[in-house]
C-alpha cells in the first residue's frame, strides 16, 4: 500500500541542504501531478549534522523519500579550495567524495528512497577557461570527476538515485542563476530550476511506485512515416532519404526503438487497410521498426478508442499504463476523452520536433532495468506465436499440455532481488497485497525470521517468461500467511498461479502448519487475483476478502507443469 505522511497530505519528503530550498518546497508542496508530497525541511544549513544524527526529528517514521541537494563548494571543502584556485590534488578532493558519499549511505537506511541532486556550478563562471576540462587543474573536469566518483559510491545503494541536476539548468537558461536571490535570501538557484527538479522527482516517485506508463500505441500516417500509406502506396512514404522530413521520421522512430530496448512496449492503433500497413513495415528499407518490435496491432477503420482498449486487453497491461501518440488533434481528444486513464500528450505539427517531445516524456522512468526489459517485445513475439497454436488447437485444456511448461523455484538472493522488486512494484494484476518496497525492504522482509520468500522463473517450448512470479509467506501461530502473491500478466493463465500455491502449500504442511490463509487487499486493479483465490481457495465465513486452505488435505501442482527447485528450495 502506498505510504502516506502523518498529515495525509502525501508522501513525506525530507529535503536537506546547505542552501534556502524554500521555494522548491513550495514548488513540490502544490505540484498537482501525481503523487502528492508533504515537503519537511531539515534545518537550513545543516547537511553534516541532519546526515549523521540518526535521531533527529526529520528521520521519524521512515520518511518515504529525502532529497539531499547541496552545491559542491558547500560540502567538499578541498574543491572550495580549488575554486579558489589554489593548488589541491583531485585525489584529496575525491576522498572528500568518499567520505561523504557514506554519510548518504548512511542515511539511505532511514528512508524508503534517497534522491541526490547532482553537484553543479552557475554557467557563468568560466573556471579556468580554455584549460577548465584539463585533469588537475581544471574546475569543469573536477566537478566531473566528483559527480562520477558520488554515482559508483551510492551504486551498490538500490534506494539511492543520483538526479541529473544539469538538465533542470539547461531547460531553465539564463534564470538558472541569480546572484541577487544568492546574496538576499542564500537561493542557490532561480525558480524554473525547482521546478523542473519537481516534474523529475515526481517522476521518479511515479517509477518506484511501479506507476511508470509500460506501452506506447502510436498511429502510422504522418506519425511513423509522412503521407497516407493507402493512397501513396508503401515506396512514396516520406521516410528516411535525403529529406528532412523523412529523416526527422527515422530519428523518431529511433528513439521509440531506444525506449523498447529498455523495456517499453509498442503497439499500433492505425486507421489503415492492414495489408498494405504491414506491407510499408516489412519492405520499406529505411523503416526502423519492424514487425517484431510490435507487441501488437489494431489496424483497421474502427475507431481508435476501442482499439486501443482492444489492443491494451490483449497485451495486458492496463489503460493506466498506456501512452496513445497520434497527430491527428481529433483522434487524440477522443480517445482522451473516452479513456481518461490513457496519457494522450500534445503532439507537435512539426515532425522534426517529434523525437524531442518524445524525449521529453517523464512517464517512463523506472528504478532499475532488468534482463527481462531488454528481451520483453521477443516476449510478446514468442506470446503471439502461442496464441496461434492456441487457436489451431482449440481448448485451453488441450492447449496447456503442448506448451511443455517449466517452473523454476528460487528463494530471494542478490541475483534475483533486483528483478523481484519490479515485478513486486509494476504488477498490478495479479498481485495479493499491492505491497510497494524497495529492493532493501524487500530483503529485509525476507531476512525476518518465520519469512519466506520465493520467486519463480517460467519457461516453456517457444521461450522463456523471465522471473514472472513472486510469493512470500509469513508463519504465525501454527499457521501461514501469504503475504505476496504476485504474477506477471503475461504467464496467468497458464496454471503458474496454481503451481505457486501449490508450493506454498505443500512448504507449510512439511512445516506441521495446520492452515495457510490469504487477506486480499482490494484495488483497482487487482480483481483477477481476487477471482483466482475465489475459485482456488476457499471463503472465510466472518471475511469475505479472507480465503484459505485446510493443509490436513494437499494441494498437487498441475501434472503439465514441470518443476525444478533451486539449490536453497525444500
Amino acid at each position: 500500500m502506498k505510504a502516506e505522511a502523518s498529515n495525509g497530505k502525501g508522501l513525506r519528503c525530507v529535503l536537506i541542504s546547505d542552501f534556502n530550498v524554500g521555494n522548491f518546497a513550495g514548488y513540490l508542496n502544490n505540484d498537482t501531478e501525481s503523487p502528492p508530497v508533504d515537503a519537511v525541511l531539515a534545518s537550513y544549513g545543516q547537511v553534516v549534522q541532519t546526515l549523521t544524527q540518526a535521531d533527529s526529528p526529520v528521520w521519524d517514521r521512515k520518511p518515504d523519500g529525502c532529497v539531499v541537494w547541496t552545491r559542491p563548494e558547500g560540502v567538499i571543502e578541498s574543491f572550495n579550495q580549488l575554486s579558489m584556485h589554489e593548488s589541491v590534488a583531485t585525489a584529496r578532493i575525491l576522498a572528500e567524495v568518499d567520505d561523504y558519499s557514506s554519510l548518504l549511505l548512511a542515511a539511505a537506511a532511514r528512508v524508503r528512497s534517497l534522491f541526490v541532486p547532482t553537484w553543479s556550478s552557475p554557467t557563468s563562471i568560466r573556471g579556468c577557461g580554455m584549460i577548465d576540462l584539463r585533469n588537475e587543474v581544471g574546475i569543469a573536469n573536477t566537478l566531473m570527476r566528483m559527480n562520477l566518483r558520488l554515482a559508483d559510491n551510492v551504486a551498490g545503494a538500490s534506494n539511492v538515485y543520483l538526479l541529473n541536476s544539469q538538465k533542470w539548468i539547461e531547460s531553465s537558461g539564463e534564470s538558472a542563476f541569480n546572484p541577487k536571490l544568492w546574496y538576499m535570501g542564500k537561493v542557490a538557484f532561480g525558480n524554473k530550476v525547482f521546478a523542473a527538479a519537481v516534474k523529475d522527482l515526481k517522476a521518479a516517485l511515479r517509477g518506484i511506485d511501479g506507476d511508470a506508463r509500460k506501452l506506447i500505441v502510436v498511429d502510422l500516417d504522418q506519425t511513423l512515416w509522412g503521407g497516407a500509406v493507402g493512397d501513396l502506396g508503401w515506396e512514396n512514404i516520406r521516410l528516411g532519404g535525403h529529406d528532412s522530413v523523412g529523416e526527422a521520421f527515422v530519428d523518431f522512430q529511433m528513439a521509440l526503438k531506444a525506449l523498447n530496448n529498455r523495456g517499453v512496449l509498442l503497439g499500433i492503433v492505425s486507421k489503415n487497410q492492414e495489408s498494405i500497413a504491414l506491407e510499408a513495415i516489412e519492405k520499406r528499407r529505411e523503416m526502423v521498426l519492424g514487425i517484431d518490435d510490435f507487441c501488437g496491432w489494431r489496424i483497421n477503420w474502427k475507431d481508435k478508442a476501442h482499439n486501443v482498449v482492444d489492443l491494451v486487453a490483449e497485451v495486458n497491461v492496463g489503460l493506466q499504463s498506456t501512452v496513445f501518440i497520434d497527430d491527428d488533434p481529433m483522434e487524440r481528444q477522443r480517445v482522451r476523452e473516452a479513456l481518461p486513464e490513457v496519457f494522450v500528450p500534445e503532439w507537435p505539427t512539426d515532425v522534426t520536433q517529434y523525437k524531442y517531445t518524445l524525449s521529453g516524456l517523464r512517464c517512463f522512468d523506472v528504478p532499475a532495468l532488468s534482463a527481462e526489459d531488454a528481451v520483453r517485445t521477443e516476449m510478446y513475439a514468442v506470446e503471439r506465436r502461442r496464441t496461434e497454436t492456441r487457436k489451431r488447437i482449440g481448448s485451453v485444456d488441450e492447449w496447456l499440455p503442448t506448451l511443455a511448461l517449466k517452473v523454476r523455484i528460487e528463494e530471494l538472493d542478490d541475483v534475483n532481488l533486483p528483478r523481484a522488486a519490479q515485478l513486486l512494484n509494476k504488477t498490478s494484476q495479479m498481485n495479493l497485497a499491492s505491497r510497494r518496497l524497495t529492493e532493501s525492504e524487500l530483503a529485509d522482509w525476507a531476512r525476518q525470521r518465520n519469512n519466506k520468500l520465493w520467486v519463480f522463473h517460467v519457461s516453456d517450448k517457444f521461450g522463456d517468461y523471465g522471473l514472472t512470479g513472486l510469493l512470500g509467506l509469513e508463519t504465525r501461530d501454527s499457521k501461514g500467511r501469504i503475504a505476496d502473491f504476485v504474477l506477471s500478466c503475461r504467464a496467468m493463465g497458464r496454471k503458474v498461479e496454481e503451481t505457486m500455491m501449490s508450493h506454498s502449500i505443500r512448504f507449510a504442511r512439511s512445516e506441521g502448519m495446520g492452515e495457510i490463509y490469504a487477506d486480499y487487499v482490494q484495488t483497482r486493479r487487482n480483481v483477477p487475483c481476487l477471482h483466482f483465490l475465489a475459485k482456488t481457495l476457499s471463503a472465510a465465513a466472518d471475511n469475505e476478502h479472507r480465503f484459505y486452505w485446510d493443509l490436513s488435505r494437499d494441494f498437487p501442482p498441475p501434472s503439465h507443469v514441470e518443476i525444478e527447485l533451486g539449490a536453497s528450495v525444500k
